[in-house]
């Protein structure tokens, strides 16, 4: 049967409008009496649908989900509800082989035209095999899995040409699970993915977002532009570890894309059933805005599938029509309102039916219905952060801090800092009798309580030294790069602390340990945050004027480490007169880091002093050691045969040894001679 002969098939009743005078019969498209008070305005239409009840001949004997009602149902709900009267009727036309061919290959047209021949028997025998694939044929299949996609085609051009500002084409069969080499998941032409090839072609517009809400992953229309940085394809979808179809890792938050199109394919995978409302929107908020905002579409096209709706027997998720209504008013907002919404799946004859008229009503130009209260699940919060954390590699706009689960189970958990902080309090009690020192400052206690720690001779030993220094380096393996899990038998921490404190031990020095990482602030108190900077020299100068300078120590001798350089060259700034004084030597350990310098407002004999009593420490590539005008303002800046940070404190230590035995010798200078 020819497609271009209308054949006999359900068509919707037409509806009198209840403003039609008694006796006289009107047609559907005719307009009601305007008052005389109306002004006259010519009839223009932003928005237009795609429909044909030929679509409905692709039809299984068994009972199938993927229905032909599908389609009517929509179409009624729309045309009872007053929207078709206001779209604008788009032709449909049957899909071009050249079109086609733009996504598939020769093989995967041939092989679905070939079906028109099938007889009763053929069907049967092949049933076996189409089933595998998840497919049921019918002769009218070619016919309607062209319409389908040409009547996505027509929709997006009639965008894309700015002859109407969205469409919807309600068609099937559906097209995101068909890929370029073969049909699949009751998908024979991919249409959204056909659509985008030929706007591409014929029109200006070339980049091109894809969302998909379907609950099954996209396979198809991702692995069509899998390369392409033009296309942004991004999907949530039912995941459950790559057990639900289509099944594989295909879906899976680390499938990004590949060559030039890495970071361009964006899945967002949800672990489990249930998802509704506050899962998918939350999803939106945090990830699918913020992602195409930085793409900035010039159209935007939803594969929308329904059956993530409530009451779906497939997808087994509780996704409102509201809920669909305010993800595609979100997506109005972006390339200047150009969207396109092309049917996909959904299973449930009431369920696509509400939730495709909210999306109607929605790209009509209607405020979404009102949701109640919404908090995202445990589980939708946990994916959202980890799509997060992989997406920051591409993305500017995405924060994975700003996805972070909230704090739900704050009151039973302990971060992974504050329990290693314990642990190294109890090990420098346990191996050298440290005490913790007292903080009388509220604010000091919040953020480096048990963290600086001294020896019990702090008061009355003549000799002082003072380590700043911030977190030792972690070091994790991930067991499941999906899940981000921790192995944690195989991760550890660096700490190059330990042998400087076990050799200012043995010397008989009393010490001065500052951990200079500081705890999170609390909520209460972000209106006001202070830098991690900020609180090291405030802290550093609390510990100046209440203990250093109040102990019995005439020779102090400061080493700093890594983000500890700083803080000693601000509390340098802080008290010139009091370091000068009882600082015999103060070195710096600094790593491929910028090296702090002592600022030139303090004036010329801070200078003097602190290029003839400090020690720097760097690795023999530090970029330093090229740059003779800010090497003049150091002391001696000696380099050291280590690459690896992490390393370098242990293989200076020697050195910082000599040095510090030299300068306490009163006969010695402590650059020498």
């Amino acid at each position: 049967m020819d497609v271009d002969a209308p054949a006999p098939a359900p068509a919707p009743a037409p509806t009198a409008s209840s403003s039609t005078p008694a006796g006289l019969p009107r047609a559907d498209n005719e307009e009601p009496q305007r008052a005389s008070s109306v002004p006259l305005h010519a009839k223009e239409y932003a928005v237009g649908y795609v429909y044909a009840p030929e679509m409905m001949l692709h039809s299984s004997e068994q009972e199938h989900p993927e229905q032909p009602g599908r389609i009517f149902r929509i179409y009624n709900i729309l045309n009872e509800n007053g929207c078709i009267k206001r779209m604008k009727r788009i032709p449909i036309r049957k899909a071009k082989r050249d079109e086609v061919l733009l996504v598939h290959s020769e093989k995967t047209w041939q092989s679905i035209m070939t079906l028109k021949s099938l007889t009763a028997q053929d069907i049967a025998n092949s049933e076996a095999y189409y089933d595998s694939l998840s497919l049921y044929v019918h002769p009218e299949t070619p016919n309607c899995a062209r319409l389908s996609c040409g009547g996505v085609i027509e929709a997006a051009m009639a965008v894309a040409r700015n002859e109407l500002q969205k469409s919807f084409a309600i068609v099937r069969p559906p097209g995101h699970h068909a890929e370029p080499e073969k049909p699949m998941g009751f998908c024979f032409f991919n249409n959204v993915a056909v659509a985008v090839r030929v706007v591409q072609q014929l029109t200006k517009i070339k980049r091109v977002m894809i969302l998909d809400w379907d609950v099954h992953h996209g396979n198809g229309t991702q692995r069509c532009f899998n390369d392409d940085p033009s296309v942004l394809y991004m999907s949530l979808h039912r995941y459950e570890q790559g057990r639900f179809y289509p099944c594989g890792p295909f879906g899976s938050m680390v499938s990004c894309g590949e060559g030039a199109g890495r970071g361009f394919s964006v899945n967002i995978p949800w672990p489990d059933k249930g998802m509704g409302d506050a899962d998918y929107l939350h999803a939106f908020q945090r990830i699918v805005m913020p992602i195409a905002m930085e793409f900035s579409p010039e159209l935007v096209i939803i594969s929308a599938g329904f059956d993530a709706a409530d009451g779906d027997p497939l997808g087994q998720c509780h996704v409102s029509p509201a809920g669909y209504a305010h993800m595609t008013h979100m997506l109005s907002g972006l390339a200047g309102g150009k969207l396109v919404v092309a049917l996909e799946g959904g299973y449930s004859l009431d369920s696509i039916s509400k939730s495709a008229l909210e999306v109607g009503r929605t790209i009509l130009g209607q405020s979404p219905p009102e949701l109640p209260p919404l908090v995202a699940s445990e589980i939708a919060t946990e994916t959202v952060w980890q799509v997060a954390l992989e997406q920051s590699k591409y993305w500017k706009n995405i924060d994975p801090k700003a996805c972070e689960p909230s704090a739900e189970i704050d009151q039973i958990t302990y971060t992974i800092p504050e329990l290693l902080k314990a642990h190294r309090q109890e090990y420098m009690y346990r191996e050298y009798e440290m005490l913790e020192v007292p903080l009388l400052h509220e604010d000091h206690q919040d953020k480096f309580s048990s963290q600086i720690m001294c020896t019990k001779d702090i008061m009355d030993n003549e000799v002082l030294v003072v380590f700043a220094h911030e977190f030792g380096n972690i070091r994790a393996e991930i067991a499941d790069g999906t899940t981000c899990s921790i192995r944690e038998e195989h991760s550890y921490l660096v700490d190059t602390s330990k042998q400087l404190v076990a050799w200012v031990q043995t010397e008989g020095y009393a010490l001065l340990d500052v951990n200079l990482f500081p705890k999170p602030g609390s909520p209460e108190l972000m209106y006001a945050p202070r830098s991690p900077e900020q609180y090291a020299k405030e802290i550093m100068t609390y510990l100046w004027d209440n203990y250093i300078l109040l102990s019995n120590a005439k020779r102090v001798i400061l080493v700093g480490h890594g983000p500890g350089v700083l803080a000693l060259t601000e509390l340098l700034a802080a008290r010139p007169a009091g370091v000068m004084r009882q600082v015999e030597l103060i070195v710096q350990v600094v790593g491929y880091g910028k090296i702090p310098l002592v600022p030139s407002k303090q004036g010329a004999d801070l200078i003097a002093w602190y290029r003839t009593h400090s020690l720097v420490v760097v690795p023999r590539d530090h970029s330093i050691l090229r740059d003779g005008k800010v090497l003049k303002r150091h002391g001696l800046v000696t380099p050291i045969d280590e690459s690896k940070s992490i390393k370098l404190m242990m293989r200076a230590l020697p050195l910082i040894q000599k040095y510090v035995k030299n300068c306490l010798q009163p006969e010695q200078a402590v650059n020498g001679s």
